[in-house]
């Protein structure tokens, strides 16, 4: 018998052990990033069972309205929305969250506000529910200046100033990919355990692969500088 291998599969490294020692990197840490990430896995994995069973619990097909970018929202469009805002608010971290499918942002009453900014796309891809095909959760997280006055300019800030981002996708496997700056690492849900476990740490680009993906066929729009 392996031990080696054995002992390599029972000490698993779920997401929230991976952020925990990752906060211990910081002792002014007081813990408020790693609830916030709590509460957004505990949003994709809600999602995620939702996804598996559309069909069935009939959440397939259209809820009747439109999202900001004008396309038809689907039931789990709507369904994934709720679950996120109502997490986020729940946490008590958050002071301003940002939804694709809202078409204004939500502030955070003062009384379950903290100090970061959720921007996302509950469940984006959607118009590909019908028939089968990944979709997923994207979101950035941002820090806000002054709690005591929140504005939704608060959340216009550039990349380089995330605090966080990530993605979950759903399809034959629910996979969480999260960066906090220092790496990007990749989580996949155990549905016995019901826990996402580390199975792709410190992902790279290679310096030369052997996939060329552009989405093609919006070339007619590119800017100059996309098409050089």
């Amino acid at each position: 018998m392996d031990h080696q291998a054995e002992a390599n599969r029972t000490d698993l490294m779920t997401i929230t052990r991976f952020v925990l020692n990752e906060q211990s990197k910081f002792p002014e840490s007081r813990g408020d990033f790693t609830i916030l990430i709590s509460h957004i896995v505990l949003g994709c994995k809600f999602v995620c069972s939702s996804v598996n069973k559309a069909g069935l619990a009939k959440l397939l097909g259209l809820a009747g309205d439109t999202n900001i970018q004008g396309e038809e929202q689907k039931k789990l469009d709507v369904i994934s929305n709720e679950v996120f805002v109502k997490a986020l608010i729940s946490s008590g971290r958050t002071c301003l969250l940002v939804s694709e499918e809202n078409e204004d942002a939500i502030i955070v009453p003062p009384s379950q506000r903290g100090k970061y900014i959720v921007v996302f796309d509950p469940l984006d891809g959607s118009s590909n529910i019908d028939c089968g095909v990944s979709i997923g959760t994207i979101f950035g997280i941002y820090m806000v200046k002054d709690t005591n006055n929140v504005t939704i300019q608060d959340a216009l800030q550039p990349g380089s100033k995330l605090v966080a981002a990530g993605y979950c996708m759903y399809g034959s496997s629910c996979t969480f990919v999260l960066s906090t700056g220092y790496g990007v690492n990749g989580f996949t849900l155990d549905p016995s355990l019901g826990e996402f476990i580390l199975t792709h740490p410190n992902i790279k680009v290679p310096k030369k692969g052997k996939i060329y993906s552009v989405n093609e066929g919006n070339a007619k729009n590119w800017d100059e500088p996309t098409s050089k």
